[in-house]
């Protein structure tokens, strides 16, 4: 049966003045950047570093080595999501963010620190292993952190496009990682970077965590934590795992199954590649980057392009353009990577790039939509990290050891269309269309008092309504978020 939606009062649309919107979306990009440059520059620097900790290791293999450790990172993940995740829940997701920064910027700092095998042996390896798994904890708290900020501080009409100015960070900061390792590769020369000059990247965490910290620190948190929060204290009631697992569980299958498709392609196309060209194809370890770099960069408005599609033709149909492209172009792009012409490699490497930016436009307002407001950092952490540990941080290992033993080199393609097989099933399954409507079981927010009219007049287009997992066993709309926070700003 379809719940109809209540009548709505001015009273309870909530105005988000689009200047706080916009400071809510530089703050959290440039902190997520920094978060990523840090994470990234692990991956980019995969081939020095198995030869810097695993040179005991058959050279064919120094690579699997370097992701394996690159990829137990994520077993610390969903244990940070869950962490802090609920901790954001209960203190407020800005400080949260804050938290993570810092957290992540130490752990990094620390890797540049650690002596190589040759000074300490296998207490090298540890170390390393120690460090990943710190960066991994907090990197749980973070994306779904920085997920949750972002839709609940932005109006719905135009959340997609605000969204993913996160994805336009994150691409920030790996191309801040990859154009750093470039360069010093270029300068100093392979050699010296196994010596000494991998350290590099990993010293500059420690400024970038700073910087980071102080965005974070001076962002407002979010009008519908704000509401939550105080009905919460009036009640005396704050999430828990058992609610989450038993009242949303719907929810979070869903959010799962986007997370691994998503991921996939992800880590793909921006994790595993440069290993790719280098070690399977050939390529020196600066071409790549480099090519990867310069398809990062061409992303960027890519991102911000299909987020604002996103938000006038739908989330649902950007996505599946984007997965029903890379079923049928993974192939092409794959041989033109293959071709061994260096033009050839970077286009097959943007049609990569463009597929995956359709997925990166959409998907950072999709899944924060499927959450109440109560359980909605809590739930996404959980469910983003958990996915993202089995299928994302693990699809550069997997891939490498299918090439290893298939001897095709073609693997990563074919791995890459029966995922987005899977998305295109899930999405048209499972996944409503949320575009320009309110969060799960919130009040309308607008960006003028003048679209106000136009809510009350189409309630049914402005609301997202559910049967299933109610807040709180008493009605499916957040009590508390009525109110129009931000009108004072």
């Amino acid at each position: 049966m379809n719940k109809q939606p209540r009548d709505v009062e001015k009273k309870d649309i909530s105005v988000v003045d689009s200047s706080v919107a916009k400071k809510s979306m530089m703050g959290t990009s440039i902190g997520n950047a920094m978060e990523w440059f840090d994470f990234g520059i692990y991956s980019f620097l995969a081939v020095t570093i198995g030869k810097v900790f695993f040179p005991e290791i058959d050279p064919s293999f120094q690579l699997i080595y370097a992701f394996a450790t690159f990829a137990v990172a994520f077993i610390a993940r969903p244990l940070g999501g869950m962490f802090f995740g609920m901790m954001g829940d209960r203190i407020g997701r800005k400080n949260v963010l804050a938290i993570t920064m810092i957290l992540m910027s130490a752990a990094t700092l620390s890797i540049g620190l650690i002596p190589s095998f040759a000074a300490i042996g296998i207490t090298a390896q540890v170390l390393l292993l120690l460090a990943r798994l710190v960066q991994g904890f907090s990197t749980g708290g973070e994306y779904a952190g920085a997920m949750t900020y972002i839709a609940e501080s932005t109006p719905d009409k135009n959340r997609s496009f605000m969204a993913s100015g996160l994805e336009v960070g994150t691409l920030v900061g790996f191309i801040a990682g990859a154009g750093l390792v470039t360069l010093l590769t270029s300068i100093l020369g392979s050699e010296t970077m196994v010596d000494w000059g991998w350290r590099i990247p990993f010293f500059i965490a420690a400024p970038l965590g700073i910087i980071g910290f102080y965005f974070r620190n001076h962002l407002d948190e979010t009008p519908a934590f704000e509401a939550m929060n105080r009905t919460i204290e009036e009640r005396k009631e704050h999430s828990s795992l058992r609610e989450i697992f038993a009242e949303h569980w719907k929810a979070l299958l869903i959010c799962t199954a986007i997370v691994i498709f998503y991921n996939v392609m992800s880590y793909t196309v921006l994790t595993y590649m440069p290993s790719y060209m280098s070690e399977e194809l050939g390529y020196s370890e600066q071409k790549g980057l480099l090519l990867l770099v310069l398809v990062m960069i061409a992303m960027v408005p890519m991102v911000l392009v299909m987020g604002h599609l996103s938000d006038r033709f739908g989330r649902n149909r950007i996505l599946k353009a984007g997965l029903l492209g890379a079923i049928i172009l993974s192939i092409p792009a794959f041989m033109l990577v293959r071709s061994g012409n260096i033009y050839a490699a970077f286009f097959g490497l943007l049609i990569l790039g463009a597929l995956l930016s359709t997925l990166q436009g959409s998907l950072p307002a999709t899944l924060p939509s499927l959450f109440f407001t109560k359980v909605r950092y809590g739930a996404l952490a959980i469910t983003y990290n958990t996915a993202t540990s089995l299928f994302g941080g693990t699809t550069p290992l997997l891939v490498a050891w299918l090439v290893s033993i298939t001897d095709n080199k073609m693997v990563p393609a074919f791995y890459l269309m029966g995922m987005c097989a899977f998305g295109i099933v899930v999405v048209t399954l499972f996944v409503r269309e949320t575009a320009g409507r309110s969060l799960r079981g919130s009040a309308p927010v607008v960006e003028h008092p003048s679209e106000i009219n136009e809510v009350l007049k189409n309630p049914e287009k402005a609301y997202w309504w559910h049967d299933e997992a109610k807040p709180t066993g008493k009605g499916s709309l957040d009590k508390g978020l009525m109110t129009s926070l931000l009108q004072k700003h």
